[in-house]
């Protein structure tokens, strides 16, 4: 076989990427460890996740001046929607400027959802239009959040009045892809499975937080409870120190029905955890993706998930919900008393798996 001159230099010389991400920490972490096996040099410069309104401000002059150093240069920039592109490439030094930037976006400030309706800043909504148009390749880890940011940026600006500005959909449409999240399974797949002797085993192994909406998964557990319907459950998920109040209420109302609750560190252990379940539930008011349930669905759990967000680009109808109808399709599947079988888990989640979506990554960086 020949190999040509080109691809000789890029053998020795693989493209150098810069990553710049100022929320190191849970999707966000797990997707920049993934692309490590990718075939390029890979620069990170990280912060720690917290305080994300403070980093969205502030990442773009900090990482700007970071670019000063000596021997800064790099054949792309890799960003997260957590840098204001825009600002970063008017700040930096004038080499970056003829640097091809990359935005990925785990989700949007358009359809990110808050406690109260009015509280909402649009400031980061706009920052993240301006860090899409100051970008030159876009990705989007679903067509929901993709048609949400433009859905959102069509209705904030016709708030602008006299302050029009050329199509900014279509200028980012034009640069933009959905490029999901791909997920390493090897934990989860050498894993070993429980004995199962239990009645049906309900997980749930999402933040806790109220955009997660765990009153209402909860609330309907305790009905469940009252009706004298039989199940156990296993609640994972990292908490924070403003929790629900609800997860307290759990520990004392359902003690009888948990096999475990809380945040367990190990990957392997939450693997294991993963594999007590029968049935994955999602009652999420927001979504851009869902690593969670596709994690959960690896390990042979059932998804049962609403009719919206990104669900319904995940998963079959069968396993979709009405919200309204909720505790009835509960009580279905606990009914039902089976796991996915072994080949149908492996084909709902093998689609988001590194060996399938590592080309696409590829492709997406290396293209000019």
């Amino acid at each position: 076989m020949c190999i040509t001159l080109d691809e000789v230099v890029s053998i020795k010389n693989p493209l150098r990427i810069l990553v710049l991400e100022p929320y190191y920490g849970g999707s966000h972490r797990s997707f920049l460890d993934g692309l490590k096996r990718l075939p390029f040099e890979f620069e990170f410069m990280t912060l720690p996740a917290r305080k994300w309104k403070w980093r969205m401000r502030l990442a773009a002059p900090y990482y700007a001046g970071k670019m000063h150093e000596p021997g800064r240069r790099f054949d792309r920039i890799l960003c997260s929607a957590f840098v204001d592109v825009a600002a970063f490439r008017g700040l930096a030094p004038a080499w970056v400027r003829e640097v091809p930037i990359l935005t990925y976006f785990h989700e949007n400030q358009f359809a990110y959802p808050v406690q109260v309706a009015d509280e909402r800043d649009f400031h980061f909504a706009l920052t993240n239009m301006t860090t899409a148009l100051a970008s030159d390749r876009l990705a989007f880890n679903s067509s929901y959040n993709l048609n949400s940011f433009l859905e959102g940026i069509e209705g904030l600006l016709k708030k602008s009045h006299d302050l029009k500005l050329e199509p900014p959909c279509e200028i980012i449409c034009a640069k933009s892809r959905v490029l999901p999240p791909a997920i390493d399974f090897s934990d989860i797949d050498g894993a070993e499975a429980p004995d199962r002797g239990f009645p049906p085993v309900i997980l749930w192994n999402h933040r806790w937080e109220y955009d997660k909406n765990p009153e209402l998964f909860f609330s309907t557990l305790f009905e469940l409870d009252r009706e004298g319907i039989d199940f156990r459950l296993v609640v994972l998920g990292k908490s924070f120190k403003r929790e629900p109040g609800i997860f307290e209420e759990v520990k004392n109302r359902l003690s009888h029905r948990l096999l475990h609750i809380g945040y367990v560190r190990s990957r392997m252990d939450y693997a294991r955890w993963l594999k007590h379940g029968d049935i994955a539930v999602s009652t999420a008011r927001h979504e851009f993706f869902g690593i969670a349930m596709i994690e959960a669905v690896r390990a042979g759990c059932r998804p049962l998930v609403p009719r919206r967000l990104s669900y319904p680009e995940l998963f079959p109808a069968e396993f979709l919900y009405e919200e309204d109808n909720f505790a009835v399709r509960l009580k279905q599947e606990i009914s039902r008393k089976r796991r996915l079988a072994p080949d149908r888990a492996g084909q709902l989640s093998g689609c988001f798996s590194w060996d399938r979506l590592a080309p696409d990554y590829e492709r997406w960086i290396e293209k000019q």
